[in-house]
């Protein structure tokens, strides 16, 4: 049976202002969701409060990740546990190549699992790369550039994919991914994803727009609003929210109306 990541309840506030509200939400590995919503309605907190983000404040409810209390762990015990998170604004390292960085995170999950771990050796390590590379049809030069730096904006999230390919996480949150992306760029990026997909990874995509689900088909679609995840249901959800907008279910279920 694989891991199972279980939302209780949860509650989450940024300087004292409430932001989630009650968020109840389940995901399997091998599964793929979506969570949809306007702009100011929990998303992106939802995703930063799960990876333990210092800034977000966990008032309430639990969060139980593969039988574990997640709210117990700091951000890094979160990722070695299993949990990845994929950026909506990847961050540029100066002198850091790709390589280094993913090489470094795996020996830190190795570690953590076995103090006595050498580490992966540095032969086995670029075969490792280069097949994931393969994989995504990444060109192998890219592994030795500084990391994000002076990337495109759909480089940038080639490179998350990539680390969520290598990283092998238990479950994959994407932080709308889709986010300034052309088309071409968003068609490649949901190419690479759909290739990781399978029984061992169960992926949460975040979006405003149903152009990501498109490629990504997920079984299950979620809509927050108001910090509340207000209806669940399958790719239909996202059908209905791509011809009618976010205006129906304002009023549906009696939230304000923020700009979508």
């Amino acid at each position: 049976m694989g891991a199972t990541l279980e939302i209780r309840n949860l509650h989450v506030s940024i300087n004292d202002t409430p932001i989630l509200k009650g968020v109840n939400l389940t995901i399997n590995q091998g599964e793929t969701h979506a969570l949809m919503g306007p702009n100011g309605s929990g998303k992106s907190t939802l995703a930063y409060a799960l990876m333990g983000h210092p800034a977000y404040t966990v008032d309430s409810g639990e969060v139980i990740f593969d039988g574990v209390d997640m709210l117990e762990l700091e951000a890094d015990e979160r990722s070695r546990l299993g949990l990845f998170l994929a950026f909506q604004y990847p961050v540029a390292v100066p002198g850091v190549t790709v390589a280094n960085f993913l090489r470094s995170a795996i020996n830190a999950r190795r570690k953590s699992e076995n103090p006595e771990d050498p580490g992966i050796t540095i032969p086995d390590f670029r075969r490792l790369l280069k097949n994931k590379m393969d994989l995504l049809g990444i060109d192998h030069k890219f592994a030795g550039r500084y990391l994000n730096e002076g990337f495109s904006g759909g480089e940038k999230k080639r490179n998350e994919v990539l680390q969520l390919a290598t990283l092998e996480p238990k479950i994959g949150i994407l932080d709308e991914t889709d986010s300034g992306l052309d088309i071409d760029a968003l068609r490649i990026v949901a190419d690479g994803v759909n290739k990781l997909k399978g029984p061992q990874l169960g992926i949460l995509v975040i979006t405003h727009y149903k152009r990501m689900l498109e490629y990504l088909q997920p079984s299950f679609v979620h809509m927050i609003m108001d910090g509340q995840i207000v209806e669940s249901g399958g790719p239909e959800l996202a059908d209905e929210i791509e011809e009618y907008g976010y205006k129906p279910f304002f009023a549906k279920h009696g939230v304000e109306a923020t700009e979508d």
